[in-house]
């Protein structure tokens, strides 16, 4: 039963009020701060890359149905974020919340789902910012040869360095100091909002009623679902693999998920949160509703400018403003897309680094990685370590094909975060919380099932690098998180577990 050891609510607050200075956040960021971050993380991607291609192979025009849909299961699932967020304001967000609740190897698995989910996801939008970079640079007379904007084995490539240079320089950003970085951010996702904005307002001039017909293209079988990259659902069930219709609309919000990853990344923030109970939820929930009403509205106006079947991959806002004839209005995008990029490399890698710190302050990674820095108040050397990590995967590895795997991890985490909401309801109802969920268990209970539905419309391929990833996290845990957990060792030293609330919870 050690496997499933708990650390109490007010063991984990505890954590935050050490004395040591070397272990502690500082509290520095408002409800507007974590609102900015929510929006500076999920407006990128999404917005400037997946509209594109799910549209043209997946789903249509209906794609805004596949972002609306997508958005409602987030929705139901932020719900509880912000419950737990608001309960246990700790760096970590859902692997902190599992450890208090379902316990130990629940919460390593989840711990190491979201190293996978965070780091893989920041060197995927660096390689995107690169490509839009070099090719914005190409549009002023400076061109980046082949060899040093490609990783090895893709269009003659030898290492992605603008992808590179740009993770580095996030990771220094962030090891100087989050408000600093929130400073930066807010700055940023100015820009992306006004860019978001422009192609609202802009492109609704350019839009023909008739790129609308057909709204949902009828089913058709395309080499985008065959073989390993057939949704699993549709395998299960004995389905003919298909792209558009309704299960290519289902199929397309297991993709345009990842647009909206971002919002969790408030959640491992939570430690820095000045008022925890107050500014998480609206700093959760705000930028997942701002977003998600912008998502629906670019995807419906872009494929009204422009016929879904001839959207561009790579860039299909500022490419739907060239086939229009307005190429001015194509740069502006392309300069929004870069700016809007690098904030969402900024906010992976600063929540990546918080479950680094929250982990390893509890042992189940050396603890030398939870050292705060002394003048920036920074976990400096988790965030330097992941910074470096990230930037390799960006340098060497092409990792687009790859993005479907952050996806999976994310779900996987949103559906353990909703379950744990249910079970910490019972078995601690006397918890303050600063934000209580709405009809519990049946909002729960419906993000559940809107996270198992998603998982089983990615492709079978996804599904088992994802358990080949999570067979390597039982290796590691079994072999060194457990022999050196705090919590195993104060068992061995026969402190026992904590039972019940040692201090009032705060």
């Amino acid at each position: 039963m050690s496997l499933f050891r708990t650390k109490s609510v007010e063991d984990s607050i505890r954590d935050t009020e050490a004395e040591s200075p070397e272990h502690r956040l500082r509290r520095e960021l408002s409800a507007a701060d974590l609102t900015v971050f929510g929006i500076g993380v999920i407006i990128g991607t999404g917005i400037f890359v997946l509209t594109g291609q799910v549209a043209k192979d997946k789903a249509g025009p209906a794609v805004a149905l596949s972002f609306i849909l997508a958005a409602i299961v987030c929705g139901l699932a932020a719900l509880c974020y912000a419950e737990f967020s608001s309960t246990v304001p700790v760096a970590g967000s859902a692997y902190t919340y599992s450890y208090a609740t379902l316990g130990e190897l629940p919460a390593w698995i989840i711990g190491w789902d979201l190293i996978l989910e965070l780091a893989l996801a920041a060197a995927v939008v660096a390689v995107g910012w690169s490509g839009y970079a070099a090719s914005l640079l190409d549009s002023w007379g400076w061109t980046i040869p082949a060899d040093w904007a490609n990783p090895p084995g893709e269009a003659g490539g030898i290492l992605n360095v603008p992808a590179i240079l740009l993770v580095l320089a996030v990771t220094a950003v962030l090891v100087a100091g989050v408000k600093i970085s929130s400073r930066v951010n807010a700055l940023i996702v100015a820009v992306k909002l006004f860019v978001v904005l422009l192609v609202i307002v802009a492109g609704m001039f350019y839009v023909k009623a008739d790129n609308y017909t057909p709204f949902i293209p009828p089913s058709q079988s395309t080499p985008n679902v065959e073989g390993g990259k057939a949704p699993l659902i549709q395998v299960l069930f004995g389905i003919t693999p298909v792209s558009f219709g309704w299960l290519g609309v289902f199929a397309a919000i297991a993709v345009v998920f990842f647009a909206y990853i971002g919002f969790d990344i408030v959640a491992t923030a939570a430690e820095e949160a000045r008022r925890p109970q107050r500014d998480l939820p609206i700093g959760l929930i705000g930028s997942l509703v701002i977003t998600a009403v912008l998502y629906a509205l670019v995807s419906l106006v872009v494929v009204g400018m422009q016929n879904y079947t001839r959207l561009s991959d790579a860039a299909p806002l500022a490419d739907a403003f060239k086939a229009v004839g307005s190429p001015g209005f194509a740069t502006v995008i392309s300069i929004g897309a870069v700016a809007g990029l690098t904030t969402v490399v900024l906010i992976l890698l600063l929540g990546q680094s918080r479950v680094f710190f929250a982990m390893s302050r509890d042992g189940l990674l050396p603890e030398w990685l939870s050292a705060v820095h002394p003048r920036f108040g920074t976990p400096y050397r988790s965030t330097i370590l992941m910074g470096v990590i990230a930037a390799v995967l960006a340098g060497f590895i092409p990792l687009a094909a790859l993005a479907e795997l952050v996806n999976i991890g994310t779900l996987f985490a949103f559906l353990v975060v909703s379950i744990a909401v249910v079970v910490l309801r019972r078995t601690r109802p006397d918890l303050h919380r600063g934000f209580r969920a709405p009809l519990v268990p049946v909002v729960p209970a419906l993000a559940v099932l809107g996270c198992l539905f998603i998982m089983v419309n990615l492709p079978v391929e996804t599904w088992i690098r994802f358990l080949v990833w999570l067979g390597v996290g039982f290796v590691v845990y079994f072999f060194y998180g457990r022999r050196h957990s705090h919590l195993d060792t104060a068992a061995k030293m026969g402190e026992g577990p904590v039972i019940g609330p040692k201090d009032p919870v705060a």
